[in-house]
């Protein structure tokens, strides 16, 4: 074996090889670091407090003059769902179920009661940004409550500041509980209790469980039958230009200009893949120059590395220190890459608390998992091609 290190020492190319090592090293770092750096900043979109959520839609039909005095109702047919569910920019689709009862709820803050006729709404809970509390009974008698944000702004700067009442957190907000009194059909009256478990930035709307919203409907307005005059729509492309396309083809209306948010988000989600594109496409690259210059090494030692073969050296043996070299290389690049990820990962994490003070920490082990894969890959594929260049030296 070391007869044969002493061969390979001969031809070694160190600029060869440290052009490998470096290109290598800013391939796979550019790779790690577009990967973590995606994990590290969805979370400021996507979380529950992020500047963007996921990209959904809510639409609903144009109210039309005509259609007012005609007493026409503005609603989405099953053909209508279908249509949309069948779009390619659609990924699935939520209908909004209003209550078909009276709703009036009642709330004492201050030694000031306050009460008034409400509604409720519920959808699939997949398409709630919120998640509904976990101790949740069918049974229950307590009816927990989603409000969007935007109420609670209202109440603070509006109706708080001009009443003289005081202002409440959310936490606050909480744990106060409110009287609702539900009528259906022929005077059938449940009286429940409330509380606000959570406030939205996707849904406008009084949100009930799904669940809740359908055993009452069936209790209080078991005869009624409506059709959902809003849907929930997740797309898969904000930029798709088919919906804008679609919507106004339909006349159909968009909410609180939900699309130009989601675009952002996909813009951020393209500029990673690029970014890592390029970064496999730099790695690719050192890749060929290794390859490269070790079959150069091989040419150059073809003679010798016949005679190893002949006086009784196995294939094995003659490719080993080859192989060895290679895989060193690629695992030294892996370590540095992963070391400056995380250095450079502290440094960017620093300006992202400092814009987002809540933001948390995105995983780790994706990038890590990408590193450990693509040092495999190309290890494996080394190796392989090594033993095949030495087998044809015979």
């Amino acid at each position: 074996m070391s007869l044969v290190w002493k061969l390979l020492r001969q031809h070694v190319s160190p600029a060869q090889l440290a052009g490998f090592f470096f290109a290598n090293l800013l391939g796979m770092l550019i790779v790690l670091l577009s990967m973590q750096f995606y994990e590290d900043v969805m979370p400021a979109f996507n979380g529950e407090d992020g500047v963007m959520k996921n990209t959904y839609l809510i639409l609903s039909k144009r109210i039309a003059t005509a259609s007012t005095l005609s007493g026409e109702a503005q609603t989405f047919s099953e053909s209508d769902i279908r249509e949309l569910e069948a779009q390619s920019f659609t990924r699935r689709v939520g209908t909004f179920t209003p209550s078909q009862f009276q709703v009036y709820g009642s709330l004492s803050l201050g030694g000031v009661g306050m009460g008034s006729d409400m509604f409720f709404e519920s959808v699939p809970d997949a398409f709630v940004d919120v998640r509904w509390p976990s101790s949740l009974a069918a049974s229950s008698e307590e009816v927990p409550l989603i409000l969007p944000r935007s109420y609670l702004a209202l109440y603070n700067f509006g109706f708080a500041q001009t009443k003289n009442l005081p202002k409440l957190s959310e936490g606050l907000i909480s744990m106060m509980s409110m009287d609702f009194r539900l009528t259906g059909e022929g005077g059938a009256e449940r009286r429940l209790k409330g509380r606000i478990v959570g406030f939205s930035t996707r849904l406008n709307t009084i949100l009930v469980p799904e669940s809740f919203m359908q055993r009452m409907n069936a209790e209080l307005a078991p005869r009624a039958v409506s059709a959902p005059t809003r849907l929930i729509v997740e797309v898969g492309n904000p930029a798709d230009d088919a919906i804008a396309t679609f919507v106004q083809q339909k006349g159909y209306e968009l909410e609180d200009n939900s699309l130009e948010a989601g675009r952002a988000t996909y813009f951020l989600k393209v500029v990673a893949g690029v970014v890592m594109a390029i970064g496999l496409l730099i790695s690719a690259l050192s890749f060929y120059v290794l390859m490269l210059s070790v079959y150069l090494l091989v040419q150059k030692n073809a003679d010798k590395l016949q005679n190893l073969l002949l006086i009784g050296y196995s294939h094995a043996q003659v490719s080993l220190p080859y192989q060895l070299l290679t895989v060193g290389l690629n695992a030294l690049v892996l370590l540095l890459s992963v070391g400056l990820l995380f250095w450079l990962r502290g440094y960017y994490l620093e300006r992202l608390w400092a814009m987002f003070p809540t933001l948390s920490e995105g995983r780790v082990w994706p990038a890590l998992l990408l590193g450990g894969a693509l040092f495999l890959l190309v290890s494996l594929f080394n190796v392989l091609a090594i033993r095949r260049k030495i087998t044809n030296l015979n």
